[in-house]
């Protein structure tokens, strides 16, 4: 093997080395904002909270994104603009969390997979109830269709039941299933009916999968 292809095949391991050294950066600054997140949660919980929103940009634009998503599905018992608003829980709970959920978003699936359990536990003893509202900010500004595509699916799984949207929403925001946020892979309709083989109320549901 010469000297040049040895510096070559050097360059690409430290190449390799670095990218996922920036990926498990931004994993970790993910993970503390989701302490950080849940840490307020918990404080304005206590004190009869009203909201909480899992946050990637500080603008509210990126929130009003939501209300133009194109062939976004509105599910049976949804309000707010396009039916990307979901209410879970019971009605005479007091205090409601609120939560800005982009489907693609790794934030979102760090918040999930470290708090999800917990949150869920919460809702159904009637501490309080969870006011989702569905977002589609990375796909307007990484582009693609996976963010718009996954929340046209989670109202698919509405439609089904709350519990199979809960459960699909935990299954599309788990380690096993949620791809980085710049693998599109919530664009592939038959990624997402695969998904949703893993939900016993989904599978092979045909009413689901139309």
């Amino acid at each position: 093997m010469s000297k040049r292809n040895t510096q070559a095949n050097k360059s690409a391991a430290r190449e390799r080395l670095r990218a996922e050294r920036e990926r498990q950066a931004k994993k970790d600054k993910a993970r503390k904002q989701v302490v950080v997140g849940v840490s307020v949660v918990a404080v304005l919980a206590v004190a009869g909270a009203v909201s909480y929103g899992v946050m990637q940009l500080n603008k509210p634009s990126a929130w009003e994104a939501a209300a133009d998503a194109k062939n976004v599905t509105a599910p049976k018992n949804t309000s707010g603009d396009d039916g990307t608003t979901v209410v879970i829980g019971e009605s005479s709970a007091k205090k409601t969390l609120e939560l800005y959920e982009d489907s693609r978003c790794p934030i979102c699936a760090t918040f999930e997979q470290t708090v999800g359990e917990t949150v869920a536990k919460d809702v159904e003893a009637g501490k309080y109830k969870i006011k989702y509202v569905g977002a589609t900010f990375i796909d307007n500004s990484d582009s693609g269709e996976g963010s718009k595509n996954a929340l046209s699916a989670l109202g698919a799984a509405l439609n089904v039941s709350p519990d199979a949207f809960l459960e699909y929403k935990t299954a599309l925001y788990s380690a096993k299933y949620h791809p980085e946020e710049t693998d599109d892979k919530f664009a592939k309709d038959s990624y997402l009916l695969d998904v949703a083989e893993s939900v016993d109320a989904l599978k092979g549901n045909k009413a689901f999968q139309k």
